[in-house]
C-alpha cells in the first residue's frame, strides 16, 4: 500500500525536532519558521510538554465523555483564566474543522436559521460545513453545497449591512487574521460593526482563531486587539503543540442540551494534558510577550529587505509580500539555507508562523538568508 498522493511534498524526510529546529534522516538541521501550519506553539519536544503527557499516560490515556474527566475541568479553568473568557463555556473536539462544524451547529440550533456570512479569501477547513464557508472552489466538491453562504469582501461595510438587511442571518464567521489567503486583517471598525449587527439581528458572531489565536498575535486571541467579544471562538492548531486537540468557547447565554454535540476522542485525557502543558509554558515563559516583541522586530526588519512590497500581520503571524513570485525563493530557503517558511494563496507572499518561543538570534538567521536570496533576484 502507498499513501494517497494529495500533498505536494519537499523531498525531505523529517525524523526529529527540538525547539525551533527539525532534523532530517541524513542529520541535516533546519530552522522551522512555519511550525507545521502554526501548530508548533511552544517549540518542538518541549520538556514540560513531554513530561505532562508522559505523566498522563501512566494515569489514564482515554475514556469517553460518558463520565466525569477532571482534567477537562482543569483545562477549562486554566483556559478561561489565561484567555480572559472565564465566563464562557468550553466544548472540546479534535481538529479545527471539527471546531468550525460545531460552531456552525450551535449557531443554527440557537436561532433556527441557516444563512451564513463568510468572507472572500477565507479558509475554515475541509469537512462538509467548514469547506462550504471556505472561499476556494478547488477544494469544494459538489456534495458540499454552499448555497446557504454569502461570501462578502473583507472590510466592506456596505456589503455587510446590505446582507443583513436582505437576509435572515444565522451567523457571521471571520478570521481575525486571514492565514491561507496571505495574512489580511479585518479592521477594528469592521469587527465592531459585525458585533453590532449580530446584536441587532439575534445572529451569532463566530471568530475563527484556529490559526491566529493562542497567543500568536501577542494577545491570547487576535480579536482582542479590536475590543470585541464574539459569541463563539474556535481554537485548534497551537492549542496542542502537535497533539490533535481543538475546542470552541461558547457564550453562556447560549444554552446547551444533552445530545446537541458529541465526540468520541474530543477532550480525552492525553489531549487535555497536552493543552494544559501549552498553557503552562505560554504563561511561565511569557510567550505572548515574546511573540509580540520578536514579531515587531521581524516586521520592521522584513520591511527593509530588497524586493519587499508589504509586511502584514501581528506578532508571529506575518505575511511578507515581495514584488516577485516566492516559489523559487521558498525552495532555495529549504534546500540551500535549511529554513522552512510557509506559502499562501497569494503567489508573492510567504507566511511566517514560527513557535512563540522563537528567539531574536533565530529571527536573524532567517533575515540573513532572505537578504542573501533577495539580492540575487
Amino acid at each position: 500500500m502507498t499513501l494517497f498522493n494529495v500533498y505536494p511534498l519537499f523531498d525531505i524526510h523529517l525524523v526529529k525536532g527540538k525547539g525551533a529546529y527539525v532534523w532530517d534522516n541524513n542529520g541535516n538541521k533546519y530552522l522551522d519558521f512555519y511550525g507545521g501550519h502554526a501548530v508548533i506553539s511552544i517549540g518542538h519536544s518541549n520538556e514540560h510538554y513531554i513530561k505532562r503527557i508522559e505523566e498522563q499516560l501512566h494515569l489514564l490515556s482515554f475514556y469517553s465523555n460518558s463520565v466525569h474527566l477532571d482534567i477537562q475541568e482543569e483545562l477549562a479553568a486554566q483556559l478561561g483564566k489565561i484567555s480572559g473568557y472565564d465566563d464562557y463555556n468550553l466544548f472540546l473536539c479534535n481538529s479545527g474543522a471539527e471546531a468550525v462544524e460545531n460552531a456552525l451547529k450551535i449557531a443554527s440550533f440557537h436561532n433556527k436559521r441557516k444563512k451564513i456570512i463568510a468572507f472572500k479569501g477565507s479558509f475554515h477547513g475541509r469537512t462538509s460545513g467548514a469547506v462550504a464557508i471556505t472561499d476556494n472552489a478547488k477544494i469544494k466538491p459538489p456534495v458540499n453545497d454552499d448555497s446557504h453562504v454569502l461570501f462578502l469582501d473583507l472590510n466592506n461595510e456596505e456589503q455587510l449591512q446590505t446582507a443583513f438587511k436582505e437576509n435572515d442571518i444565522c451567523a457571521v464567521i471571520i478570521e481575525p487574521i486571514q492565514g491561507v489567503n496571505g495574512i489580511f486583517e479585518p479592521s477594528t471598525d469592521f469587527l465592531q460593526l459585525i458585533r453590532k449587527l449580530c446584536n441587532e439581528n439575534d445572529s451569532l458572531f463566530i471568530a475563527d482563531e484556529i490559526q491566529c489565536g493562542y497567543g500568536r498575535s501577542g494577545k491570547f486571541f487576535t480579536h482582542q486587539w479590536s475590543d470585541v467579544q464574539p459569541d463563539i471562538i474556535t481554537m485548534a492548531k497551537g492549542m496542542g503543540n502537535g497533539f490533535p486537540v481543538a475546542g470552541i468557547l461558547i457564550h453562556q447565554r447560549i444554552q446547551a442540551q444533552h445530545g446537541m454535540l458529541g465526540t468520541t476522542f474530543g477532550g480525552a485525557p492525553l489531549a487535555c494534558a497536552a493543552a494544559l502543558a501549552v498553557l503552562e509554558v505560554i504563561q511561565k515563559e511569557n510567550l505572548m510577550e515574546n511573540a509580540l516583541q520578536i514579531g515587531n522586530y521581524l516586521k520592521e526588519q522584513c520591511t527593509l529587505l530588497p524586493g519587499v512590497k508589504e509586511v502584514r500581520g501581528k506578532g508571529l503571524m506575518l505575511g511578507v509580500e515581495f514584488n516577485f513570485p516566492i516559489k523559487e525563493m521558498r525552495e532555495k530557503l529549504v534546500y540551500e539555507h535549511h529554513i522552512f517558511v510557509g506559502n499562501s494563496s497569494q503567489p508573492n507572499t510567504i507566511r511566517l508562523l514560527p513557535s512563540l518561543s522563537i528567539t531574536k538570534k533565530e529571527a536573524d538567521e532567517l533575515l540573513t538568508a532572505l537578504k542573501k536570496l533577495n539580492q540575487t533576484q
